[in-house]
């Protein structure tokens, strides 16, 4: 209905009162150029990313595994109707396909759409190579660039950028590609139950981009502006999530792993080292379960990250 909007406008205009109607909408795009054209000014905007960790916790209690929790992903509807995640996300990959992408692209042969989105999920976590993406799908680099954005606009993706201060250091100015949520994630990957992604070779990005996802729907949902970022430089040196507060930067390193290795703190203690006093205690988030303080870093387990950490950073 097109034309609502700029009924909207003259009924906003005329009462001059602010919280009178509330639009809400899964096609993101089509709501914004509706906004874009009528109700400029007059509105504001709220993203509603997949449930975090803490909002669905507050409705149930959670007692299966990260492996069920990361498979399971965040949709409300299906933890809301108790449904089959797998079923689930194959219907709603089938009607975004048919519906959104056609509505905004030109893409004619969504086959070949579909093995992008799951070219994509291959690289969840690393660093976005427009020319390997756009080889491995047979198409143009031009195309590969105009269907990230789609994805990006549709919240299926999101970028996280490189950090821009570089300590004298040559720094990787590429960003890296995540998912919103796990579930289609592993959806994309034929990631079905837990025993498969317990061993599974991409096990490590799917954490990691849960644990990024988490962090993004905390600033979200306190309604603030994205505030996220990663660090490398050219020899490998990683950090894999920076919370820029201004003057200082709080580093975060992300492993799947159960079990606490001296291995794990070697990031963080090459970022203090070379960051100083721009650098807050860092944090260190795991696929265990105890807590514990190193130092000046946090060792956090999943669980307790997922209810906690997001929103007090």
């Amino acid at each position: 209905m097109p034309s609502l909007f700029s009924y909207l406008q003259t009924r906003v205009d005329e009462a001059g009162r602010e919280g009178q109607f509330v639009l809400t909408g899964s096609f993101n795009l089509g709501l914004l150029e509706g906004i874009s054209q009528s109700l400029a000014g007059r509105v504001a905007l709220l993203n509603l990313l997949p449930l975090s960790f803490a909002e669905l916790t507050q409705h149930q209690d959670w007692t299966a595994s990260l492996h069920d929790l990361l498979i399971s992903g965040f949709y409300p509807r299906i933890h809301a109707k108790g449904l089959n995640p797998q079923e689930w996300y194959a219907n709603y990959v089938n009607t975004y396909l048919e519906r959104d992408v056609r509505m905004v692209t030109r893409v004619m042969d969504l086959a070949r759409f579909q093995l992008f989105l799951k070219m994509c999920a291959a690289r969840s976590g690393q660093l976005l190579n427009l020319s390997s993406l756009s080889e491995d799908c047979g198409i143009t680099h031009n195309t590969a660039r105009s269907w990230i954005s789609v994805l990006q606009a549709s919240f299926i993706i999101f970028l996280l950028q490189p950090h821009h201060r570089n300590f004298n250091k040559r720094l990787v100015k590429t960003p890296k590609l995540y998912f919103y949520d796990t579930g289609l994630l592993c959806y994309l990957l034929t990631v079905n139950d837990p025993p498969t992604l317990a061993i599974h070779p991409f096990r490590g990005a799917i954490f990691e981009t849960w644990v990024i996802g988490e962090l993004m729907k905390g600033r979200y949902n306190s309604g603030l502006r994205e505030n996220l970022y990663f660090w490398r430089d050219n020899v490998g040196h990683e950090v894999d999530c920076l919370v820029d507060h201004g003057t200082r930067l709080l580093p975060i390193e992300i492993k799947s792993g159960e079990t606490v290795t001296a291995d794990f703190f070697k990031g963080l203690q090459y970022w203090h080292d070379m960051a100083g006093e721009a650098s807050e205690d860092g944090y260190l988030v795991y696929g265990g379960t105890s807590n514990q303080k190193r130092k000046s870093i946090y060792v956090v387990g999943w669980e307790h990250f997922g209810r906690t950490v997001p929103s007090s950073i």
